[in-house]
Formats: C-alpha cells, structure tokens, sequence
C-alpha cells in the first residue's frame, strides 16, 4: 500500500508535495500505530510463548521426574524379584536338606526298630524254647517218675517199700538244713 502510495506520487507530482498528501499520512499513522503496537503485542506473544514454553519444559521436568521414578520403581521390583527367586530357591534347597535328614533319620529309625522287633521276637522264641524244654523235662520227669514207681512198685515187696519210706523219713531232717 505504501509502494502504491509512491508509486501515485512520483505519477502525479502535480498534487503537490508528498506530505501533503493523504496516502502519506495514513501510511505514516499506519506505521506508527503497527510500531506503537508491536512492542506490547511482541511483548504479549513473547509472554504467551514464555508461558507456554515454561508450561511444556514443566510437563518435561514432569515427564523426566515420572521416568526416573518409574525406572526406580522397576529396578526396585526386579531386586525384589532376584531376592525373591533366591529366597525360594535357599527354601527349596533348605527343604530338600531337610527330606534327605529325615529320610536318613526315618531309614535309621525304621532299621532300630528292625532290630529291636528282630530282639524281640527272638527272645519270645527263646522263652518259648525254654518253656518247651520245661514241659518236655516235666513230661520226661513225670514219666521217669511214673516208670520208677511202676517198677518198684512191681520189683518191690510191701515190707521193703515201708522200710524204704521210713528211711527216707529218718534222714529228711538231715537233707533240709
């Protein structure tokens, strides 16, 4: 508009001098009111950019602060994840030491009672063993002594069984001290 302005003024000098006319002075207060106002107007834009810039390096401080939270976080987690894999292995390997000694202490176990019950049945044989001996020595007595009193019952005539009870009644006192 301006260059249009000039370009009427050297076409047509004969209006008179450029100040004097209306072009220029509207040019003129154009000018001054385009530079009047850009200085607040800059002021303005430059103050909403500052903002806004201020707002998206806070969202960023934001944005990095949340990361290295969250990467905090992570790394916590997978240390409790590694500790928590160490735990259950410690406890599997403890659990497995502790099957194996009680495995070891129940085959020990089951093998002392082995041998007691082994002890034992063999001392219930040897009672039984005793008391077949006892009956069988009873029974061997009791026929040795039936066999002797059938034989000198036999063998032995009335008045040689009275002289040999009254023998044997005379020296009693003698054999029980």
């Amino acid at each position: 508009m301006i260059s249009v302005a000039y370009a009427a003024d050297a076409a047509g000098a004969a209006h008179g001098a450029f100040y004097q006319q209306a072009h220029f002075w509207v040019d003129l207060a154009f000018i001054l009111v385009v530079a009047l106002a850009f200085k607040p107007v800059s002021r303005a834009i430059a103050a909403a950019l500052d903002a806004r810039s201020a707002k998206i390096k806070a969202r960023l401080d934001e944005a990095h602060k949340l990361r290295e939270e969250a990467q905090e976080m992570l790394a916590t987690y997978q240390r409790k994840q590694r500790d928590a894999m160490k735990e259950a292995e410690e406890i599997i390997a403890h659990a497995k030491a502790e099957a194996e000694r009680l495995a070891k202490q129940a085959a020990k176990d089951l093998e002392v009672s082995m041998k007691r019950r082994e002890q034992m049945a063999m001392d219930r044989i040897a009672q039984a063993e005793a008391q077949a001996l006892r009956e069988v020595q009873n029974l061997a007595v009791d026929v040795a002594i039936g066999a002797a009193q059938k034989v000198i019952g036999d063998s032995l005539s009335a008045a040689q069984t009275g002289t040999l009870v009254d023998n044997a009644i005379k020296d009693l006192p003698g054999k029980l001290h």
